[in-house]
């Protein structure tokens, strides 16, 4: 067990934090109860207000979330995403040691109307496959993504296709697609009911809305709107002189 060092020059609140993120790091699991802030307070001998602080800063950084009357709870693990490659969720999910899945709620065929094919580079009234799939981490959700595929270029795609393999996998192998690169776009937006409902969350919390443009070679193969957890994914970009 960690110990609090009084004649240490760390500030006894980082100290603090330095052991309950140990404890989260090795011992406890996502959504386990932490002690009460008078526990710590008698265990390691500080004031209220010290364990109060740390509980703040955790509580912030995202390693806590609080229920009102009921106590504070570990939160689940942020999933990180770097943005200048080009990436998979199920590749991004397995790296990081967690279990993806993804269920295809819907599944059409339908036309372009004026703003779809704007989007898209195509002719209104061109056809396109469009699913809703939901994006799960170890089976908790965190992301509802609408997809949108030319037709003629994935001719004979099917709901049971998407099923059984991931879709990059399914584009690489079965069509022969060729990614050249993709484009992404962020936004901060307020849950609508739709997401609220099947991500699971209330609408007081703020999703990211993030919108991706999948090219082969000039032509834009796959638009996605996502809607994502904006407690549970962190995208950051790493930056060379």
């Amino acid at each position: 067990m960690q110990k609090i060092n009084k004649d240490s020059k760390l500030p006894l609140y980082c100290q603090l934090m330095q052991v309950i993120i140990a404890e989260i790091d090795t011992c406890l699991e996502v959504d386990a109860k932490l002690p009460s802030e008078r526990d710590f307070c008698t265990k390691y001998g500080l004031s209220r207000s010290t364990v109060r602080q740390a509980f703040l800063e955790l509580e912030q950084e995202g390693y806590i979330y609080k229920i009102h009357g009921k106590g504070t709870f570990v939160s689940p693990k942020k999933l990180n995403q770097e943005l200048l490659k080009f990436y998979s969720f199920t590749t991004e999910m397995k790296k990081l040691g967690k279990k993806p899945e993804s269920k295809v709620l819907s599944f059409d065929r339908i036309v372009c109307d004026w703003n779809l094919a704007q989007k898209m580079k195509l002719e209104p009234g061109t056809e396109v496959y469009r699913f809703l799939r939901l994006r799960l981490a170890d089976q908790k959700p965190v992301m509802l993504e609408t997809s949108y595929v030319p037709q003629k270029r994935f001719e004979g795609l099917s709901r049971e296709m998407l099923e059984e393999s991931a879709m990059y996998d399914l584009f690489s192998h079965t069509y022969g697609v060729e990614f050249t690169y993709a484009e992404e776009k962020f936004q901060a937006v307020g849950t609508d009911d739709k997401t609220a409902k099947y991500l699971n969350v209330g609408k007081s919390l703020p999703s990211l809305k993030i919108e991706r443009f999948t090219y082969e070679r000039d032509q834009i193969i796959e638009y996605t709107m996502s809607m994502a957890r904006g407690d549970q994914l962190i995208y950051s970009v790493k930056l060379n002189k």
